[in-house]
């Protein structure tokens, strides 16, 4: 029950949240096992829905629905790449904090990864209709959760916020990127 009101915190009130996270002392195996395993599902199982069962209309070809196993694949494949991208992400939070004035902590650097990329799997709801999927655009939010978070996780100084977030949405959307482009070049359309 305490994980639905950090995402309604998180979503609704960023910087009071992060102001109560700030004063956790952040376990991030617990972050793993009890935020982004519950929240990875969500795209991965509404892309599985969306790909296999209700199907998408192409032109020309009418009604196209991936194969079961494909789809199952490749809806694993998208949830362990889930805790990859926020493994990956971490980290670079972490190592390029110094660089923007910020201190380094590994278990912070997470939870600012993480509580971000939470609107994307959020938004990952959207893929069990195709007319909907342009709405994963709504995950972007998570840019602003990221500029809300990074003075309380990271004590990086204000002048530096909006380069060091620049840098940050940049790792997280090439590594979104390369773990959709080898989604797609593994399993397809699924």
């Amino acid at each position: 029950m305490r994980g639905i009101w950090r995402v309604i915190g998180i979503l609704t009130d960023p910087f009071a949240e992060w102001a109560r996270i700030e004063h956790e002392p952040g376990d991030p195996v617990a972050l793993l096992i009890g935020t982004v395993a519950p929240l990875a599902l969500v795209p991965a199982v509404c892309g599985f829905l969306g790909a296999c069962i209700i199907g998408v209309v192409a032109p020309g070809k009418g009604e196209v629905r991936a194969p079961i196993l494909d789809g199952l694949a490749a809806a694993f494949f998208s949830y362990v790449a889930s805790f990859a991208v926020v493994l990956l992400l971490g980290l670079v939070i972490a190592i390029a904090a110094p660089l923007f004035g910020g201190r380094r902590n590994f278990a912070r650097a997470l939870n600012l990864a993480v509580y971000s990329m939470m609107p994307l799997w959020l938004a990952g709801v959207f893929m069990l209709l195709p007319g909907l999927r342009f709405l994963m655009l709504s995950g972007f939010y998570g840019v602003y959760i990221l500029i809300a978070g990074l003075p309380f996780m990271t004590k990086t100084p204000q002048q530096n916020l909006l380069g060091f977030a620049a840098l940050i949405v940049a790792f997280a959307c090439a590594l979104t990127f390369i773990a959709m482009s080898a989604q797609s070049t593994l399993f397809g359309g699924a």
